[in-house]
């Protein structure tokens, strides 16, 4: 792989078989299966790093029917996929182009763990998220990228976007669940010492040589695992820090597009296909005022880049946004805290804090307004539903201490900077919090009261918190109580973090076909013109249905635009 260090070593006529804009998650995975095919590559950056939001998040693979899944889980079959999706998005998202990606999964995956370094592993344990619906199940569906040691990638490394500090401990050691679990537990067992142990010594070992940890975990895997993967194919160019200032169409197609980079200009000419995979629209200022009216992109949680401007380009050239869904975004109740730097970090609550016992969310009323446990979609859909879009994460010392709150670490300890910034706000009474926070006072007693009372019996008859194995699988079994979401608040002092709904990443975008064919406002293809990721329209409908279901068709939708392309006949 060639990496430009300037837009200027590209030679004035340069011709590529397939140009790939954005490299997220999709972006490389097209890139890579194009290389795989023997084609010359383009991929273009409009930053400085590699992963997009994928090296933010959890690096999650939802592509159910894999050798993976049959590992865990082999009474799960393509049917009850089918099923699931059906009941989840039913008519949302056109069924045919679902059960494309249901057709071409595991061939996707095939492809990547036989040919590449990407790899993957079935969680023992990661349900649906409405696993309460036909056909969901509680594993196999869900990959994570096994983890990757960043010295591989030699001087590539520092390409790789870093993960957001928050998510790290020790000043830029990567943990994944299973290693949070081990940290947790480091008292309490010798196997979790021995983890840890073997966890802090790498780390130690790392930081005399990099400025961050190199043992990479989840979507810095994944990230990882492409980038070397691309690094071993001499027919792929990566132009890093460049946008794309115009796509040409002609009556064949997508014929050619200009680059730019520091005022440095480069056109391009495009044999087979330009896959878009710029990240969706939501950094876009028009676009959002028009899709996410009231909703501030100061709440967007997701990785900078995906600036919307190649969305401009390519409707010029014929493009159009697929119809309808639940949402245009797919969302997650955040946090924000200013750090030191000035930078502002927005801080996503998956799955750490909100639907743990001892913890309860309540609106600006004072009022509890939703299932605590359920998804992270819906908890921020209802989120929105609220006065001024107000609420707040509330906590007693108990909980603090076992589950910690937002970027609050468990432990109870360091509290004071959290404090002093407002972030976390705290207070010896209910009442006392309530005055801080300017709810009624009652009324957050009362819903304290509530979940208290719930926590004895087991249920909550008015959210169903807890009553799904989704749910259950994010409470905590050894907390000891009737219900594994649901336990009281009684000791003081009491905590709260204000959240906002955050928009994750897109569902509306480029209406497709099932081999990523972008289509023209007559519903035929564009010639040449791919789309995936959040690019691409959704296949969920706005649902958010399983563990990061827009890596999973971003890959598998890669694939097939790759493969498409490839077999074109040059325009």
């Amino acid at each position: 792989m060639q990496v430009l260090s300037s837009l200027s070593a590209l030679p004035e006529s340069s011709s590529f078989d397939l140009v790939v804009v954005g490299a997220g998650g999709a972006g490389m995975a097209a890139a890579l299966f194009a290389a795989l095919e023997g084609q010359q590559v383009l991929l273009v950056e409009r930053t400085g790093h590699v992963g997009g939001t994928t090296a933010w998040s959890g690096g999650t693979t939802w592509i159910p029917g894999t050798r993976h899944s049959a590992s865990v889980n082999p009474t799960d079959t393509l049917v009850d996929a089918k099923r699931y999706l059906d009941n989840a998005v039913g008519t949302r998202s056109p069924a045919a182009l679902r059960q494309t990606f249901l057709d071409f999964g595991a061939q996707a995956v095939e492809v990547l763990e036989n040919r590449t370094e990407v790899h993957y592993r079935a969680y023992p344990k990661h349900p649906d998220y409405i696993s309460d619906l036909g056909g969901s199940t509680l594993n196999g569906r869900a990959l994570e990228p096994l983890p990757f040691d960043g010295r591989l990638l030699g001087a590539l490394f520092p390409l790789v976007r870093p993960p957001i500090p928050e998510f790290t401990v020790l000043g830029g050691m990567m943990v994944d669940r299973t290693d949070i679990n081990h940290l947790l537990g480091l008292g309490k067992s010798f196997r979790s010492f021995k983890h840890a142990c073997k966890l802090l010594a790498r780390h130690a070992t790392d930081r005399l040589r990099h400025p961050r940890g190199t043992r990479l975990v989840m979507g810095n895997a994944l990230v990882g695992r492409l980038l070397h993967s691309l690094s071993q194919h001499a027919n792929v160019t990566l132009a890093l820090q460049t946008s794309v200032q115009r796509i040409q169409r002609n009556a064949n197609g997508i014929q050619s597009l200009t680059l730019v980079q520091d005022g440095q200009r480069r056109t391009v000419a495009v044999r087979k296909g330009l896959v878009l995979a710029s990240g969706g629209f939501n950094r876009h200022p028009q676009l959002r005022q028009d899709l996410l009216p009231g909703i501030s992109a100061d709440w967007c949680p997701a990785a900078p880049g995906h600036t919307g401007e190649a969305h401009g380009l390519a409707q010029h050239a014929g493009a159009h946004y697929g119809p309808g869904g639940l949402s245009p975004a797919f969302w997650a109740p955040v946090s924000k805290r200013q750090r030191p730097d000035g930078n502002t970090a927005v801080f996503p609550h998956f799955m750490m804090d909100r639907a743990k016992p001892g913890i309860l969310a309540v609106n600006q009323a004072g009022d509890r307004f939703v299932n605590e446990s359920t998804s992270y979609h819906l908890f921020a859909l209802a989120l929105q539903q609220q006065p001024q879009m107000a609420a707040y994460l509330v906590c007693d010392a108990n909980a603090l201490r076992k589950y910690g709150i937002g970027m609050v670490r468990p432990g109870g300890k360091g509290l004071e900077p959290f404090l002093a910034d407002g972030y976390l706000v705290q207070a010896d009474t209910l009442e006392a919090l309530a005055h801080k926070l300017a709810l009624p006072a009652a009324h957050l007693q009362a819903s304290v009261a509530q979940i208290n009372d719930y926590a004895e019996t087991g249920i909550d008859p008015d959210f169903q918190r807890g009553s799904t194995a989704y749910s259950q699988n994010m409470g905590d079994p050894c907390a000891g109580g009737k219900n594994p979401n649901l336990g009281p608040l009684r000791e003081a002092p009491f905590y709260a973090v204000r959240l906002y709904p955050g928009d994750i990443g897109a569902s509306t975008g480029f209406a497709t076909d099932g081999d990523a064919r972008v289509l023209g406002e007559d519903n035929t293809p564009i010639p040449g013109l791919y789309a995936v990721g959040n690019d691409m329209h959704s296949i969920m409908g706005g649902v958010y249905t399983a563990p990061d279901i827009t890596l999973g068709p971003g890959v598998v939708f890669a694939y097939l635009a790759a493969r498409h392309a490839a077999a074109r006949t040059s325009a």
